[in-house]
């Protein structure tokens, strides 16, 4: 593994690893419905500085799919998930083939919440996203490993584009 690559896996495993140890810490401290809300409000922060900062690496001014695309990418690979991108007429369908979130919860033998902390934290993840290229896109979460499908799927659409027989649901 060449120093960049290590430099990166490491930066991931820290990052990682805080997100974990600090939820831990909370639920043993104030039980788990409030670690989760904390990790909810860290989690309507977080993405903001994450879009703002794929832009900048990126150099993405722009609010269109193609813009989101880049940097929604950007913070997938970065976040170790395997996932493909298509983009369609009426929007981006991202679908996620393996989850670094979910394989930790799986390592760390809390699998059994991750329908949970899925479903609160993937659309709030998702939301603000949309909010950061200029409030045009909403999203839905038609399939979630979470939730027992075999991959995650993340659609984006302009507002007013999405299929109403579908509710937003987690993906993480």
């Amino acid at each position: 593994m060449d120093e960049d690559k290590a430099l990166v896996e490491y930066l991931r495993r820290s990052y990682t690893a805080v997100d974990g140890l600090w939820f831990m810490i909370v639920e043993e401290a104030y039980g788990f419905e409030q670690a989760l809300a904390l990790d909810e409000k860290i989690w309507q922060i977080l993405p903001k500085i994450q879009a703002r900062k794929a832009r900048e690496v990126l150099g993405i001014t722009g609010n269109s799919l193609a813009d989101l695309a880049a940097c929604f990418s950007l913070k997938l690979r970065a976040d170790g998930h395997d996932f493909t991108v298509q983009q369609q007429p009426e929007g981006l369908e991202f679908t996620i083939h393996r989850c670094a979130w979910l394989e930790l919860l799986r390592a760390s033998g809390r699998e059994h919440l991750a329908e949970q902390i899925s479903g609160r934290i993937c659309p709030t993840e998702c939301r603000v996203w949309c909010e950061e290229f200029g409030g045009e896109f909403e999203f839905e979460m038609p399939r979630s490993m979470c939730r027992g499908a075999d991959v995650c799927q993340i659609v984006f659409r302009r507002k007013g584009g999405l299929r109403s027989d579908s509710q937003p649901q987690s993906g993480r």
